[in-house]
């Protein structure tokens, strides 16, 4: 995942479709919540770990680790601009 078009498209596909689930009133707002936390905290997660361990600059091992607050922001500017 070293593309940086393909890794915005990875990370913003879920999120445009659960918003049109919900403006589609497909979702209640208990379940958009559930959705948007594990959205956040589970997929976000591996995704950002994904890409931080095939540029090498985390091991696989080390994905959970950015679950900590404040970890991702560390890793800015290699996970959003390069």
């Amino acid at each position: 995942m070293k593309n940086l078009i393909i890794f915005y498209l990875i990370i913003l596909v879920p999120l445009a479709f659960l918003i049109w689930l919900t403006k589609i009133e497909f979702l209640d707002g208990w379940l958009f919540m559930s959705i948007l936390l594990i959205y956040t905290f589970v997929y976000r997660t591996y995704t950002d770990g994904k890409r931080l361990a095939s540029k090498n600059i985390i091991l696989e091992k080390d994905i959970w680790k950015l679950v900590i607050p404040g970890k991702r922001f560390q890793y800015f500017r290699e996970l959003y601009l390069k």
